[in-house]
């Protein structure tokens, strides 16, 4: 179950060297305030995870699910607190959003078993 977690971030890593390379000043600027919106402020960055993790199950973002689940893990967001936050998406994006769900779900387990070896 690791693989998807090395795929997903072997993948992600790769292409954002690419872009990232291109010089590109938009794209610069956008990723730089992504970095910047998730750091502590009014609101702490485990909310602003999980936050994340709503908006893009409920856009329907898999790479960003599977993007903010391994963030959310790594700062020790729960299992119990992810899939609250995954409920309340799944009810504002309908049942749309449940294949995503199931995947937000293998993806934690997969972020699980590999803390857990």
């Amino acid at each position: 179950m690791a693989a998807i977690i090395e795929e997903f971030n072997e993948y992600r890593s790769r292409m954002n060297e690419k872009l990232l390379a291109d010089n590109n000043k938009i794209v610069k600027r956008i990723f730089n305030l992504d970095t910047n919106a998730y750091a502590e402020g009014a609101l702490n960055v485990k909310t602003k995870e999980l936050l994340g993790l709503v908006a893009s199950a409920v856009l329907r973002c898999d790479d960003c699910v599977k993007y903010h689940l391994e963030t959310s893990h790594k700062i020790g967001v729960t299992k119990e607190e992810m899939m609250e936050a995954m409920g309340i998406a799944t009810l504002v994006g309908g049942t749309i959003v449940v294949p995503h769900l199931r995947r937000a779900y293998e993806f934690w387990e997969a972020l699980e078993e590999t803390t857990t070896k």
